[in-house]
């Protein structure tokens, strides 16, 4: 069977919501193919096993997640500021709150490393990649902040996704007040 990419990242896109609305445990090539309405073993036909199915989800939540061209190219060569961190990062909280389910998925991946290593594999070496390259960025766009200061906005930011996926805390903060606070925080001055 000629492998179609269309098809590919909407079986992906299947399991990020099988993953999303089930839990891991619910993650099966069935569960996906019934979810994409295609017949059974199509998925199994894209991702031979389980650890192949995963790896898809995983790069498909990095296709879903990373921030668009434009963002970018509007921002590429302007100066380096504490403002233009924080758009950067107001940038990744609209996101993955934007992609809620696949922001879920995600949480739901990370949560089943816990329990099974070859998730925590996956899912570990993608995000140490995906940290590798922020923290790349950051020095080559010369924008304030080490590594140090880029793992604790990591650390930052996913608890303010969990909190705002289950419930705020404070329900009537604006997100960008709470992004705002948060380079003021953790950036050195």
């Amino acid at each position: 069977m000629a492998r179609n990419e269309e098809r590919r990242r909407a079986l992906a896109d299947a399991g990020l919501t099988v993953l999303a609305t089930t839990g891991a445990r619910g993650l099966t090539h069935r569960a996906v193919d019934r979810e994409a309405g295609v017949p059974q073993g199509t998925t199994t036909n894209y991702f031979r096993n389980r650890s192949a199915l995963l790896q898809g989800l995983v790069e498909r939540i990095g296709e879903r997640l990373a921030p668009s061209e434009e963002f970018i190219a509007e921002r590429t060569g302007l100066p380096p500021s504490r403002q233009l961190f924080g758009e950067y990062l107001r940038n990744i909280v609209e996101r993955l709150l934007a992609n809620r389910e696949v922001t879920i998925a995600l949480i739901e991946l990370r949560l089943e490393g816990i329990r099974r290593p070859e998730v925590a594999e996956i899912i570990g070496e993608w995000r140490r990649t995906g940290f590798a390259g922020d923290v790349a960025f950051n020095e080559q766009a010369g924008l304030p902040g080490t590594a140090r200061e880029i793992a604790l906005f990591h650390y930052a930011v996913d608890g303010l996704i969990l909190d705002q996926l289950t419930g705020p805390l404070l329900p009537d903060e604006r997100l960008d007040d709470i992004v705002d606070a948060l380079v003021d925080g953790l950036l050195p001055a």
